[in-house]
């Protein structure tokens, strides 16, 4: 099990550890619903170092990662960064990513362990280029700030000139003592939010100050628990959960911030440019609102029916707290997937009611 560098200090402040896929994360510090409410309604400061982060160096780096993911990363001029998925040339999903564009490197934000197989996939294509990707989250952490009070948060903080405002705009601040710090505009949650590399002896200090100005606000610091709870309140897929290996990005919800069909060539553009030249594809990811009373949450995989026929399966599941509810995404079939369509979710406790509903919930 990889511990957090500031597993120590977390613990200082009543945090209780989960780990994912074999890395130690903050479930919580205590109480996971005034955390969820932090997030959806003030600030929540989050400790996301153990999400993996490459920079990509040489000249050639633009055009080499231009040719590797479903965004335009040629147009992206310093300070600018995008969301893109990167596809195998079937077109299916082996990763999501933020991109930010720096004077002389492209930083790369993903999910976690996924290092090597991203470092493979990367490498794979790097023929006669002057490119190099670097793995640097031994030297960078990553904070987040995240909710309809972070930007106050920030401003409080003082140490950017200007907060960005654009999403994935950023800009950095070279502080005596914190040392070099990127400010990222990624709302990660459908609200407000920004993302913060900070060198890893810093880590510790910025934390603790942004969490002293997040209570001014309400706000407080934030784990695991209530991030995944209103991430999945909100909708949003997040890559080995709600899509993997297994789907196409135009099935996840994330075309219209992914994909880019004027960009050019790029692994996978083909069969994604096929699909959107059909204009469907046979599964869209859901939210579902389960029926009240169920005891236990649905797992992973577990089967969505329609007038007993097959129509689905469950991705992710939550009881939301805060909306008394509970939740679900799902992919479901596409002739019946609209909005208001009652399913039934076949589960090892017997079935339920799932209504598909739009999302935010």
């Amino acid at each position: 099990m990889e511990q957090l560098n500031l597993q120590s200090f977390h613990h200082s402040l009543g945090a209780q550890f989960t780990m994912l896929n074999g890395i130690a994360m903050v479930a919580n510090y205590g109480d996971p619903l005034p955390e969820q409410l932090a997030l959806a309604k003030s600030v929540g400061i989050l400790d996301l170092s153990y999400r993996g982060r490459f920079c990509v160096t040489g000249s050639d780096r633009v055009r080499f990662l231009h040719g590797q993911v479903t965004n335009d990363i040629k147009s992206l001029k310093t300070g600018e960064g995008c969301y893109a998925a990167i596809v195998s040339a079937k077109g299916k999903m082996q990763a999501d990513v933020n991109i930010y564009h720096l004077p002389d490197e492209l930083l790369l934000d993903f999910e976690p362990r996924l290092n090597s197989s991203l470092l493979q996939r990367l490498e794979k294509f790097i023929i006669a280029d002057d490119v190099q990707v670097v793995d640097v989250a031994g030297q960078y952490g990553l904070l987040s700030v995240q909710g309809p009070e972070s930007e106050a948060v920030l401003r409080r903080m003082d140490l950017v000139a200007e907060v960005p405002a654009r999403p994935f705009s950023f800009c950095s601040a070279a502080d005596a003592t914190l040392g070099e710090v990127y400010v990222m505009n990624r709302a990660r949650l459908g609200t407000t939010g920004f993302d913060l590399f900070v060198p890893q002896a810093s880590l510790e200090t910025l934390f603790e100050k942004l969490v002293n100005l997040a209570r001014l606000v309400e706000g407080r610091a934030c784990g695991w628990d209530s991030l995944e709870t209103v991430r999945l309140e909100q909708g949003i897929p997040r890559f080995g959960v709600d899509m993997d290996e297994n789907n196409f990005p135009h099935e996840c919800g994330i075309e219209g911030l992914a994909l880019s069909y004027t960009k050019g060539c790029y692994i996978g553009q083909e069969v994604l440019n096929r699909i959107h030249t059909l204009g469907h594809v046979n599964r869209e990811l859901r939210g579902l609102r389960l029926e009240e009373g169920l005891k236990i949450l649905p797992k992973p995989r577990e089967m969505l029916f329609r007038q007993g026929r097959e129509v689905g399966y469950i991705t992710s599941a939550v009881t939301s707290q805060r909306l008394k509810a509970n939740l679900a995404l799902g992919y479901v079939r596409k002739e019946c997937n609209e909005i208001g369509t009652e399913l039934s979710l076949r589960t090892t406790d017997g079935d339920c009611t799932a209504r598909i509903v739009a999302t935010p919930f």
